[in-house]
């Protein structure tokens, strides 16, 4: 009897307990929810306060005010908030202005207010090695981003807008910039080759924004500027791959030339060569392939670009990293999609570190007046190169007054490429301990951070005004164009 009691008491205590539980369940999901803005800015201050409170736990006083771990972490949080918050200002039927200028701001404001810049310190070297590692990052997703198929069709009109303008400002620029900043001739075009990439960050979204509205389809333009963006950007960065290996070698010019020469043979040798391994391993027999080859690809990357400066070849890592993407890609066909996907994700995890790091090397109170004048006046000569060369590029390939010069305004932003590789050549120099040359390099990086804060958002503004006054509008069915040599599905 004793234990039957037992029994009956204790299954009467858990139904009477189940019975509380299920009526404060009840309660709970009748409380109201917050949800929709409130819901996200509280889930992301949560997430910020869980990452400072992971790396204080587990560095401890690193991560006190004024150490390194606590310049990252705030330089990150500061980086992610100042892009959302900028994202915010827009007009109607307009893309967003890119968040990478608020995050490039953000790292600007951390580093030039004062006490707040005594408490945010990063060290040099750490800098340095994330801002690689965003690089190896950009260019693997830029390779698997580029379209065989387009490849293949780029001629006439895509080959001369993706060429010409390139060409014609990096040699503008390098012209003013010997003559106005002193730099030296190969500095001068490496400066010029950083100023003449196209942002794709900027470009394609407000693209894909027309292109859905049916603006510009019918002739093709909103394709026509996405294909020949990525080609734009290789050639920029061949460019300056070259001539960073040239300005930093050794021995006499016609050597230093066949260094540079030496250099791109190499990138892409060696990125084809890890193209061809990672279209073997691993096997589509393999668990997990998806996750398999985003860490082989993206430790290729990384080990490409790091190698190639411990090798004394930087000007190799960054085309080796293209072309290993672009290969593995093309070998993968349509399972080329979930990999990008992941290594999409990679960068929106950098991409604040790259543009805020790129910022807090800025510091205004050592900046001249004269070497931000001059800067401003190279970047504008270049700009009005870029653009009447690509309206003369466009003129016989069947678009009309309007297409032609919105084509040529939609062809000036700088972004993503400039804070890719504006660093490079000073960190290079610091590493050699060279004074003279860590000053031609901080004027580079100056001049690059420069472009992005004046043609990110003007570009992006001249992008969504003009394109509803200056594109005709279609409906988006599908069929197929053919403008001056490069076919395109609509």
């Amino acid at each position: 009897m004793g234990e039957e009691t037992l029994r009956a008491e204790q299954t009467e205590t858990c139904e009477k307990t189940a019975s509380r539980s299920s009526r404060f369940c009840a309660k709970l999901q009748s409380c109201p929810k917050p949800h929709g803005f409130t819901a996200s800015v509280i889930t992301k201050a949560l997430l910020g306060l869980l990452l400072f409170g992971v790396v204080w736990a587990v560095t401890g006083p690193a991560c006190l005010p004024g150490q390194n771990f606590f310049g990252l972490v705030v330089l990150f949080l500061s980086a992610v908030c100042g892009g959302k918050l900028i994202s915010v200002f827009t007009l109607p039927r307009m893309h967003p202005i890119p968040a990478l200028l608020g995050m490039l701001l953000a790292g600007v404001v951390l580093r030039n207010v004062p006490y707040v810049t005594d408490a945010v310190y990063i060290d040099h070297s750490w800098s340095s090695a994330l801002r690689n590692v965003a690089l190896a990052v950009i260019l693997t997703r830029a390779g698997l981003g580029l379209n065989a198929a387009a490849l293949r069709r780029l001629k006439g009109v895509c080959v001369r807008v993706a060429v010409g303008p390139c060409v014609t400002e990096a040699c503008a620029v390098a012209v003013v910039a010997h003559f106005l900043l002193e730099l030296p001739w190969i500095w001068s075009f490496m400066l010029g080759f950083v100023l003449a990439a196209v942002s794709p960050a900027v470009v394609v979204p407000s693209m894909l924004l027309l292109q859905a509205e049916g603006l510009g389809v019918q002739k093709g333009v909103p394709t026509l500027l996405m294909a020949a963006g990525s080609f734009d950007d290789i050639l920029a960065i061949t460019g300056f791959t070259t001539c960073l290996g040239i300005a930093f070698g050794t021995g006499s010019t016609w050597m230093n030339v066949g260094k540079g020469v030496l250099e791109v043979l190499a990138g892409v040798l060696a990125g084809g060569v890890m193209g061809i391994l990672l279209h073997l391993f691993p096997s589509e027999d393999q668990p997990d392939v998806v996750l398999r080859r985003c860490c082989l690809l993206l430790g290729l990357s990384v080990f490409s670009v790091f190698g190639s400066l411990a090798a004394g070849l930087g000007g190799a890592g960054g085309l080796c990293t293209l072309v290993l993407a672009f290969s593995a890609g093309l070998s993968w066909a349509e399972q080329k999609a979930p990999v990008a996907a992941v290594v999409g994700r990679f960068w929106d995890v950098f991409q604040p570190l790259l543009f805020g790091l790129i910022g807090a090397e800025i510091n205004i109170s050592s900046l001249s007046a004269y070497t931000v004048g001059l800067g401003v006046s190279a970047l504008f000569v270049g700009l009005l190169v870029r653009v009447s060369v690509t309206f003369c590029m466009v003129l016989f390939a069947g678009f009309n007054m309007k297409e032609k010069i919105f084509i040529s305004l939609a062809w000036m932003p700088k972004a993503t490429v400039q804070a890719a590789i504006g660093s490079t050549a000073l960190d290079v120099a610091r590493s050699i301990g060279d004074e003279q040359l860590q000053k031609f390099g901080m004027d580079v990086l100056t001049v690059a951070v420069l472009a992005i804060l004046i043609t990110a958002p003007i570009g992006a503004l001249a992008i969504g005004l003009s394109g509803p006054k200056l594109l005709q509008r279609k409906d988006t069915h599908a069929h197929d164009q053919r403008v001056d040599g490069l076919e395109t599905k609509l």
